[in-house]
């Protein structure tokens, strides 16, 4: 039941945000004064619909989208005399562009505010591999050089971080006045080390110095490849894991969550120009193979977000959500029909070709003619759809599952 609630959550959570971007078209056409005539969410039949003003709101049968009908979004949308005075395409190409990327931006601000809440509550991934404190534990006497497991901790194992009083999600700066900058740098100068010593951390935007008595224990070699029996050495321990988020308070929480947004959007950037490499991956998952860094579709997503409340690791679930919405966001300003970025582009076509034709003296060139686009329109939405049913195919056929803890 865990299970299916996390699989429903996720899915309601897509479908609040593709309501949210068909609401940004909408109420920024509206504030321009354009003519919303329909504002659905869901394709097919219609379960329920009422008017409010000039425009009708609903909700239809089948969840996999939505739409806001605009009057005159294009040249060849047919408008009733009392419409066309308020046609978009008669609007000034700065409203026009507003109005089709509200739904692109309204995914943006979504995904900071949920990355903003993740960071006050569960904390931001720590993808850059810093020195968090994940927990502390006794420094364990010794370890398994081929499992790699660490002996049970026992009456006399000191826990030598607890004692100074160091805690979870703790960022260690320094190491006796040295910077530190990564996990591995920390866990590499700390093995080399015996007796009291000076640890620097930032707790809640303030740094505090500890003094830790660095217990020695036997551990394998640090650069023991894995897979491999390790030989045990005598190094010095404090007795911390590393830990998978960052913290924040709220006031810090503002200009972090602003930074991890930025490296988020590198990365959704660069998944985009690798999509098209990856589609072979998609293929072989529905022969059985698996790829976990295959595309996966709004169902694997819903799958993964599921494993994820099952196994109560919120920040996966959390993470997945915002990025599914950059993604949404980015794609969705390709400059492509029939997506919105596709729409822009003509826009500011129209703009500069009309700029280029008054200084050629001539009229503009009025609206583009759409049926001329439509070949290839009609290729990139059969493309388009040929990648949604190949992706959820897969996800169906062969998911991408999380490793249970």
């Amino acid at each position: 039941m865990t299970w299916v609630f996390g699989f429903i959550l996720f899915a309601l959570g897509i479908g609040i945000s593709i309501a949210l971007h068909e609401a940004g078209h909408m109420l920024t056409a509206k504030a321009f004064g354009m003519k919303v005539r329909r504002y659905f969410i869901g394709f097919g039949p219609t379960i329920f619909s009422f008017r409010r003003g000039e425009t009708q709101y609903g909700l239809k049968a089948i969840p996999g989208g939505g739409f806001c009908d605009i009057a005159g979004m294009t040249a060849l949308d047919p408008v009733t005399p009392d419409e066309a005075p308020r046609a978009m395409w008669k609007y000034p190409v700065w409203k026009r562009v507003v109005v089709l990327s509200a739904g692109s931006i309204t995914h943006f601000i979504l995904g900071f505010l949920i990355l903003l809440a993740m960071a006050v509550t569960l904390g931001l991934p720590n993808w850059e591999g810093k020195a968090v404190v994940g927990g502390t534990d006794c420094a364990a006497a010794s370890q398994n050089p081929t499992t790699r497991e660490l002996t049970p901790c026992g009456p006399a194992d000191p826990s030598p971080a607890a004692a100074a009083g160091m805690r979870e999600g703790d960022i260690v700066v320094a190491l006796d006045g040295a910077p530190v900058a990564t996990w591995r740098e920390l866990v590499e100068r700390t093995r080399a080390l015996s007796g009291p010593h000076e640890f620097l951390v930032e707790r809640d935007g303030e740094r505090l110095g500890l003094t830790v008595d660095v217990a020695t224990v036997q551990r394998i070699a640090i650069d023991t490849p894995q897979g491999q029996e390790g030989r045990l050495e005598t190094v010095g321990a404090v007795g911390i894991a590393q830990g998978g988020t960052i913290p924040y308070a709220v006031g810090p929480a503002f200009p972090a969550t602003v930074e991890f947004t930025g490296q988020m959007f590198a990365r959704t950037w660069e998944g985009l120009m690798r999509f098209p490499e990856k589609i072979p991956a998609v293929i072989r998952a529905i022969g059985g193979e698996d790829d976990p860094e295959r595309p996966v579709s709004v169902v694997g997503a819903s799958i993964i977000g599921a494993d994820a409340v099952e196994q109560g690791i919120w920040e996966i679930f959390i993470l997945m959500l915002a990025a599914l919405n950059f993604f949404v966001g980015v794609f969705n300003l390709l400059p492509l029909l029939p997506l919105d970025g596709g729409h822009i582009a003509i826009t500011f076509y129209e703009k500069v070709r009309d700029a280029l034709r008054r200084l050629r003296g001539k009229a503009p060139g009025g609206p583009v003619d759409y049926n001329k686009l439509a070949g290839v329109t009609m290729v990139l939405v059969f493309i388009g759809g040929a990648i949604v049913l190949l992706t959820v195919t897969a996800d169906i056929v062969n998911p991408i599952r999380l490793p249970e803890r």
